[in-house]
């Protein structure tokens, strides 16, 4: 764990590079819904031509990375207000997330919507997840921090509690991503999930993340057999295959990447949640003797992010 105090120009810094990672993740793992992409060329290291849209998940991320600046807690009136009104359908929103941001919207308060949604049970989808990894980079030196305001940005729309672990286990590992690059070392991919367990609430995410830890040293193939690969769109179904990407590859932006997008699946969400994560490592920029960042050609891809984001 990070031993001194950040600066929030260092904070906001490793912000900015858990959001590039996150939205490049999730404008490439997009493509591979189209015809005609080959996985076999990614894994050989050439990717499709730009630009990649990004979706619903950069797009709220954003909203979160605003709310990060105007800091330094999560203002969930606040955050509300700005999925609402930045809503756009054709981002690719999930049907529970739209009717939520619909109602809000329309004056619905915002724990009211979230709980209403599902027959009332919430929802338990990996959208908290999705955006979430920037909260972590922001509070490096304070996983337990960033375990609170990862639960406060995900129950505005998520108020099962599994939608909430998801985000919750998210952040900190983004936030023990970026304390491991401020100190210097790489954990061991064993040990980086460990790191996790302290704030992971017990369910059916924290059992998710119990049998990643055995899954270590597989393939991703492997990996996503046992723990799922988001295509249930659920926290549990999502968010333990993406942490073990993270704790596999954390040293290698493009490798966790491209697992992701081997695995198949919710391809665009578990790409967003794992270079979010990795980035906050990594940060930006080509390969080192220490690893791989998210490269630059692949921002440079990437459809522009919002002006109100930037």
């Amino acid at each position: 764990m990070v031993r001194f105090a950040l600066t929030e120009r260092v904070r906001l810094g490793l912000v900015d590079d858990s959001l590039a990672g996150l939205s490049v993740g999730d404008a490439l793992g997009a493509q591979f819904f189209m015809v005609g992409r080959s996985v076999g060329d990614l894994v050989a290291g050439r990717v499709p031509d730009g630009p990649w849209e990004w979706t619903d998940d950069t797009h709220m991320a954003c909203s979160v990375v605003t709310e990060l600046r105007d800091g330094p807690a999560i203002d969930q009136d606040r955050l509300a207000t700005r999925f609402s009104l930045r809503y756009e359908s054709h981002r690719g929103y999930g049907a529970g997330a739209a009717t939520v941001l619909h109602e809000i919207r329309e004056g619905v308060p915002w724990r009211e919507a979230a709980r209403r949604a599902f027959g009332e049970q919430g929802s338990l989808g990996n959208g908290g997840a999705m955006r979430v990894a920037p909260v972590g980079a922001y509070h490096a030196d304070r996983p337990a921090r960033a375990a609170e305001q990862a639960a406060r940005a995900a129950e505005i729309t998520h108020a099962h509690p599994e939608g909430v672990a998801g985000a919750v286990v998210v952040a900190v590992a983004a936030a023990h991503a970026a304390a491991s690059r401020l100190g210097g070392m790489r954990p061991e991919p064993k040990a980086f999930l460990e790191l996790l367990r302290p704030h992971t609430p017990d369910g059916a995410v924290e059992r998710g993340l119990t049998k990643a830890g055995r899954l270590i040293g597989r393939t991703a193939q492997e990996a996503a057999y046992e723990l799922g690969n988001g295509s249930r769109v659920t926290a549990q179904d999502t968010v333990p295959f993406t942490v073990w990407v993270a704790a596999t590859h954390l040293d290698d932006y493009p490798a966790a990447v491209t697992a992701c997008v081997v695995a198949g699946g919710d391809i665009d969400t578990t790409a967003a949640i794992a270079g979010g994560i990795v980035a906050a490592y990594t940060g930006v920029g080509e390969r080192t003797e220490t690893g791989a960042g998210v490269p630059r050609p692949w921002i440079d891809a990437r459809e522009p992010l919002p002006d109100w984001a930037c």
